[in-house]
């Protein structure tokens, strides 16, 4: 009886706890230099791979899969989203796929309100003036960098999962008036408990927010869900916070709205061309940009890699991974 352990390929560097416990129960390859593997290399890695760990910024397309050799039963996805990863041609090969859910909520929510703060209280241009031109600092003054308080706003979350209504817990113990757009209405008890108010009418909701968070997935019926019309309905007065996917969000319209004072400001994780980020956005102190860190907690990876480890576990022991992806599910 042959005792080969099956070949686990893992295409960027993962926290050492993760990558020692998986060469433990694997035969693992793993990528020490934490370069971006290319669509080549992924080709020849799902070639001879008995299970694929990419992360969100692997693109796993028809390209990729259709090279899978017949050994590949797997795609374990080092990440929430799968937008990565092209499901159905997964599906038709037989290939199941599997998400990290549920473990990023908190991290995640804690940086959506961080960014909350930051844009209309303006804490990124106040930190970068001191380090830029302490010298030039003549101490406090009752008009000079002046904000905006967020108790008593709207905050309009679009997307109320797990993520939106952490974001909401948070934002209502600063005292926002919660208000939210989601597929469905989530149940009536935790409306209760977030006091938030529904709309069925994106359109509507935008209209009257002070603040939007977005919380939503990259989905075909997502992407430009913030559109350049739909952007145009927000008051001049309105910030724009997003932590869950840059193609949600037009990008370049959102650029425009904000350079001509159409919208008041923006606090981006995440963009629409990563790792390209839009110059106009780059350039206006009235955006703050961070690197796709909204995730990016010691704790919240290695909670990611143990997800990661039991899918893969399970499946080779012969039962149904627990956070199976089905195409229907986004």
């Amino acid at each position: 009886m042959s005792t080969k352990k099956p070949l686990v390929v893992v295409t960027r560097k993962l926290p050492d706890v993760v990558e020692t416990r998986m060469k433990e129960l694997f035969e693992t390859r793993l990528n020490v230099d934490d370069r971006p593997m290319s669509q080549a290399e992924l080709a020849a890695a799902v070639a001879e791979a008995d299970v694929l760990v990419p992360t969100v910024t692997d693109r796993i397309d028809r390209s990729v899969i259709s090279q899978a050799g017949p050994q590949l039963k797997l795609i374990a996805n080092f990440g929430t989203g799968v937008d990565n990863i092209d499901l159905d041609t997964a599906t038709n090969r037989g290939i199941i796929v599997t998400n990290t859910p549920g473990v990023l909520t908190e991290d995640t929510a804690d940086m959506t309100m961080a960014l909350i703060l930051a844009i209309p209280r303006r804490l990124v241009e106040g930190a970068q003036y001191l380090k830029e031109k302490a010298s030039e600092w003549q101490g406090w003054s009752p008009t000079w960098m002046l904000g905006h308080r967020i108790y008593g706003k709207r905050l309009g979350i679009i997307g109320m999962g797990h993520i939106g209504q952490a974001v909401a817990r948070r934002a209502k113990a600063f005292g926002l008036q919660i208000h939210y757009h989601n597929r469905r209405r989530v149940a009536p008890e935790i409306e209760e408990e977030l006091e938030a108010t529904y709309w069925d009418s994106l359109d509507q909701m935008l209209a009257r927010m002070d603040i939007i968070s977005v919380n939503c997935p990259h989905t075909p019926a997502t992407y430009h869900l913030l559109s350049a019309r739909r952007l145009k309905l927000l008051k001049p007065t309105a910030y724009i916070v997003n932590t869950a996917r840059g193609e949600v969000i037009d990008e370049n319209a959102l650029a425009r709205l904000i350079e001509t004072g159409a919208i008041a400001g923006a606090g981006l994780d995440v963009f629409e061309h990563e790792p390209a980020v839009n110059p106009k956005l780059l350039k206006s102190d009235r955006v703050v940009v961070l690197p796709h860190m909204g995730s990016a907690t010691l704790e919240g990876r290695i909670d990611m890699g143990e997800k990661v480890i039991i899918n893969i576990k399970t499946f080779l022991d012969g039962h149904a991974p627990p956070d199976r992806v089905h195409p229907a599910m986004f």
